[in-house]
Order: structure tokens, then C-alpha cells, then sequence
């Protein structure tokens, strides 16, 4: 069985190769993976094949290997759907989708963040192992100066974050003097969330990218940074507003909106990756929706105040060994107490950022933020605070 299973995996990936190089529009797509020599096999087979697949290629870059078995034919990618589970409860980030969905419960997933000044970009990547070398690559953002302030072009390829792109997922805008950012998503969060025309809405509607899902920037969060009057000798103060996540999320049974698919635009890039979530998985945790239905406020975020360590000189935080530099960038944030009294799910840190390197830092998040809101969050500590320092 391992030997069939290791000759099954090959073939997929030569083939998942070539359906995704040769598509030239999704009704292509849908007939390679209709025609597929697997597409035939005993459901009953074809199950015990995917389990066993995913139960041993759990880790990057083995993980490969499930990705390219959803992407083969229709059938395969239907039971593969059923067997990976979201981020939330298998703490494994493994389509493109997932860094659009929270993280998990339990614990913070460790990633860090690679900073290339000459080209004003930014990388995230998994965190594999305790070397910062490598690395699973989950998004980058390339920063845009503009007469009003800046833009951080967050897209979910390496090299391509232009506006128009299909790789394009969202993006963080500041105001001229960077102390207050919005978080913009490139489609719908949730269901009933409203669309803030602009500029790059436009654009992308002239280029028609899917007459079927609304191209647009929807405010998912918002950014505010005090004024500091000890200027660099003082810790910032960060006030971020999720606005899609009730503040009920952190308490035990909660629940944070959860994107299970990618819009069209972005499906004609990644034509395997188009993943809603399972049946098991929709009744272990509903998707959002259910927001609008909520009284509670929501979610808020500050940042945890640093202590002053008289020996050292400096204002200290306990990041457990995730952060060896000083910088006035590092912070923890908590969900902050201002809808009732503070209780123990107040406590838990839920973003981490910190520098371990010139231009390397560190990016732990848990649930109810997704890697795509953290890394945006962690963005705007990079813009210039004319007013905070």
C-alpha cells in the first residue's frame, strides 16, 4: 500500500502541473479534472488512500502532497475537502484559503516575517523549524506611497502584488501621519458586510476580473496607534477594531467568521485550491453570518503595557524566547475588557510580533485572527509614526 500510495502521489503532482499550466479558463479546468485516469477509482479506496495520505505527510514540505491531490480531479478533491480541516482545528495551514481562516484555539502558530528594504516588500512565512533560513511562504506585501499616506499591497504570491492581480487579497491603507490604518479585504468577509468604494474598486471593475463576485474593499479592521509623549523613549500604544469578529469569539464556544473559498478572480489562478470546508466541519463550528444577528460589540484588541526594567533600561515583555532584539515595533496583543468585566480568556496573548534579526521578525497568532488580519496588523508597526515618535 505505501508503494501505491507513493506512485499515486507522483503521478498526481505531474499531472496537477499540467492542468493548472494549461487552463486558460475554468470550464478547461473543470473537463482536465473531469478527464482524469483517478477519477474512477472505488470510493471506499480512493478514501482510505487520502486518509492515509494525510495522516502521514502532516508537515511542510511533505504537505505538498495533499495539495496536489485535491487538485486532480473532482472527486479526489471532494473527499480531500471532507478529511483536512481548517486551521482552527488541525493547527496546519495547508490550501491558500487557510491563511484567511482563523487560527487555532489552543495555541499560537509560529511564523515569522522577512523584511527586503531595497524593494519596500515584506514575506510571510510558515515557521518549519528553528532556523529562520526556511520556510513555508504564506503571503507578501509590497508597500505604496501615496499623497495621503501608504498602502500594503497583500498578495498570495511572492514576486506579483500589483492591484489588479489574481493573486491579490487585500491591503492596508494609513493616513498621512501613520497613526491610524484600515485592513481591507478583497471580497466579502461575510455575508451582508459592506463594500468602501475606491480608486483600486474601480480598476478592477474595468477589467471585469469576475462579473460574479463583487470586486471591492471591505473594512475588516481598523488600526489606531496613540499619541506617545515620551516620543522613542516610550512604548506604543496599538487600539485595533476587528470589525467582523464579535467579541464573543475568544470566549469558549465563540465563534470568528471563516472564509471557505476564494472569490473567481482568484480561482483562475489557483484552480485546485477553490476549498469549502466539509459537512463535518460546518457542524463543529458555523460560518460566519451570523454576525449580523450578534448584540455584542466587536472584537478589540490592545496592546499589553511593557514593564520598565531598571537594569536593562528599557520597557520589557515576556515573548518566551520568540523575541531576541529591542525594538519599539514588538508587541503582544490581548482582547481588551470593554464590553464587561475582564475575565481569563482576557489574558491570552492573540498577535506577537518582535524582531529577531536586521530584517527579520517574528509572527505568532491564534484564534480568532487569520494570518492574512496578523500580518496586516504587523504591517502597519513597519510605517513611519510622524505623530508617535
Amino acid at each position: 500500500m505505501p508503494i501505491m500510495i507513493r506512485t499515486i502521489i507522483n503521478d498526481l503532482k505531474s499531472r496537477s502541473q499540467r492542468v493548472v499550466q494549461d487552463a486558460s479558463s475554468m470550464d478547461s479546468v473543470s473537463d482536465g479534472l473531469l478527464q482524469s485516469c483517478w477519477a474512477h477509482m472505488p470510493q471506499e479506496l480512493l478514501r482510505e488512500v487520502l486518509i492515509r495520505i494525510e495522516a502521514s505527510e502532516d508537515t511542510w514540505p511533505q504537505r505538498k502532497s495533499v495539495v496536489a491531490c485535491a487538485g486532480v480531479c473532482r472527486s479526489w478533491r471532494h473527499i480531500t475537502k471532507e478529511i483536512v480541516k481548517i486551521p482552527q482545528f488541525s493547527s496546519m495551514i495547508t490550501f491558500p484559503i487557510s491563511v484567511k481562516q482563523p487560527g487555532p484555539r489552543e495555541h499560537l502558530l509560529q511564523c515569522f516575517i522577512k523584511r527586503n528594504r531595497a524593494t519596500q516588500t515584506y514575506h510571510l512565512y510558515l515557521s518549519l523549524t528553528t532556523l529562520f533560513d526556511d520556510g513555508k511562504f504564506l503571503l507578501s506585501a509590497r508597500k505604496c506611497r501615496h499623497p495621503a499616506g501608504t498602502d500594503y499591497m497583500i498578495s498570495l504570491d511572492s514576486n506579483d502584488g500589483s492591484k489588479g492581480s489574481n493573486n491579490h487579497v487585500g491591503k492596508l491603507r494609513s493616513n498621512f501621519v501613520g497613526t491610524k490604518f484600515t485592513i481591507y479585504d478583497d471580497q466579502l468577509p461575510h455575508p451582508g458586510a459592506k463594500v468602501t468604494k475606491s480608486r483600486s474598486t474601480r480598476l478592477a471593475n474595468l477589467k471585469q476580473v469576475s462579473p460574479k463576485v463583487p470586486t471591492g474593499n471591505y473594512p475588516v479592521a481598523h488600526i489606531s496607534y496613540e499619541l506617545n509623549v515620551l516620543g522613542s523613549r516610550g512604548p506604543r500604544r496599538m487600539h485595533c477594531a476587528m470589525d467582523t469578529i464579535p467579541a464573543s469569539a475568544i470566549e469558549p464556544g465563540g465563534i470568528a467568521p471563516t472564509q471557505t473559498e476564494f472569490s473567481l478572480k482568484n480561482l483562475d489562478m489557483f484552480p485546485s485550491f477553490s476549498f469549502s470546508r466539509s459537512k463535518s466541519n460546518d457542524e463543529e463550528n458555523s460560518v460566519s453570518g451570523h454576525l449580523g444577528d450578534q448584540n455584542d460589540g466587536v472584537l478589540v484588541l490592545k496592546n499589553k503595557a511593557p514593564r520598565w526594567h531598571e537594569p536593562l533600561q528599557c520597557w520589557c515583555l515576556n515573548f518566551h524566547g520568540r523575541v531576541t532584539i529591542a525594538s519599539v515595533k514588538n508587541f503582544q496583543l490581548a482582547a481588551s475588557p470593554e464590553n464587561g468585566p475582564a475575565g481569563p480568556e482576557h489574558d491570552k496573548i492573540i498577535l506577537q510580533f518582535g524582531k529577531v534579526g536586521k530584517d527579520v521578525f517574528t509572527m505568532d497568532y491564534r484564534y480568532p485572527l487569520s494570518a492574512f488580519q496578523a500580518f496586516a496588523i504587523c504591517l502597519s508597526s513597519f510605517d513611519t509614526k510622524i505623530a508617535c515618535e
